[in-house]
């Protein structure tokens, strides 16, 4: 690759590779081909492709070019992901001031990462059903609601907002519960495990796994007997195996 002064690299993961290595998807950026390589240091290397040294905004094509290469990479290596939109200035600090300053911190990362994958759970409430559910398993707010069902709207608006607050800390209760039984079930499987934060009311869990490749047949059957017991009343959305970015966190500064 050519070097310019004005040139950066932009970095998708680390990987244990001695020799030079090229691949085939495009990297990101605006022009038509990007092509994405290997530097090295010792048997680690990074895999980059050219890129002005910019802040890449967080679009849908940006964060699928990402994702395209770590995935590429994926099916030959065992992968540190880099955090999106990381930029180093030139391919002597990708070199010197992170493969060869970090260099026993990534093999150490390698190791815990080593035939082991991401898996990514997010689980809904199906909303149809959530409102029965809760008059069906507390019988004061189906009390509460039968009382009022007769009442005049005048005559009951406490009591309907009294109502209101009721199921709010029943469905809050009933999350933590579900979300609770399928960790209890689930991370057992795992080599680790961590909840993220919710993304919004209808969301129930979102959570991330690792898992050793020798178990992911088990940690599958896992989820699908769980989709089966508790698929009429909760959405599940499975995803893996991906590249562990919730277990590994690699933040670079050139500036040191």
């Amino acid at each position: 690759m050519p070097e310019e002064a004005t040139k950066g690299r932009y970095l998708y993961c680390i990987i244990c590779c001695d020799e030079p290595r090229t691949f085939t998807a495009r990297g990101i950026g605006e022009e038509e081909d990007i092509d994405v390589y290997t530097i090295h240091h010792a048997d680690l290397a990074s895999v980059v492709s050219d890129s002005p040294v910019i802040d890449y905004e967080r679009t849908r094509q940006n964060m699928m070019a990402h994702e395209l290469v770590v995935g590429e990479v994926m099916r030959d290596f065992t992968v540190l992901p880099v955090r999106f939109g990381t930029v180093a200035p030139d391919e002597e600090a990708v070199r010197e001031k992170m493969l060869k300053r970090r260099y026993d911190e990534f093999k150490g990362l390698m190791s815990e990462m080593e035939d082991r994958d991401e898996a990514g759970l997010k689980i809904f409430w199906r909303e149809e059903r959530l409102y029965q559910d809760i008059v069906d398993e507390n019988p004061s707010i189906r009390q509460l609601r039968d009382r009022l069902a007769g009442k005049p709207l005048e005559q009951r608006h406490y009591e309907s907002i009294h109502l209101g607050e009721m199921v709010k800390d029943a469905v809050i209760r009933k999350r933590d519960t579900e979300a609770q039984r399928v960790m209890d079930r689930l991370s057992p499987i795992a080599c680790k495990s961590k909840t993220n934060n919710l993304l919004g009311d209808k969301m129930v869990l979102n959570a991330a796994f690792l898992v050793d490749r020798a178990r992911a047949q088990e940690f599958d059957g896992a989820i699908q007997a769980l989709d089966e017991e508790l698929g009429e009343h909760l959405m599940f959305k499975y995803v893996g195996p991906v590249a562990p970015y919730n277990f590994v966190n690699i933040i670079v500064s050139w500036d040191r």
